[in-house]
């Protein structure tokens, strides 16, 4: 690799604005905003959306869609596909 071309791959915290969730990993992302973490260290803090905390998929909420339903009204609206000549 290059030296001096790639951005610094450091410790940043993410806090789940949503949940209250935070964790720490390494990343090149920066922020101005500092926190201190559970190991007494002051790393950068980068506020997110969503994540593992509060995602349908992840917490168990998500809603599944009633695709027969629909495709069974669907058909009593336009016929069915075998109807027609």
């Amino acid at each position: 690799m290059k030296p001096g071309i790639h951005p610094a791959y450091r410790p940043v915290v993410f806090r789940d604005r949503s949940a209250g969730f935070a964790f720490l990993t390494r990343s090149t992302m920066t922020s101005d905003k500092a926190i201190e973490w559970e190991d007494g260290n002051t790393y950068p803090m980068v506020d997110v959306e969503i994540s593992s905390a509060s995602h349908p998929f992840y917490t168990g909420t998500q809603r599944v869609l009633d695709t027969a339903g629909r495709v069974e009204r669907f058909e009593r609206r336009y016929g069915s596909r075998g109807a027609r000549r």
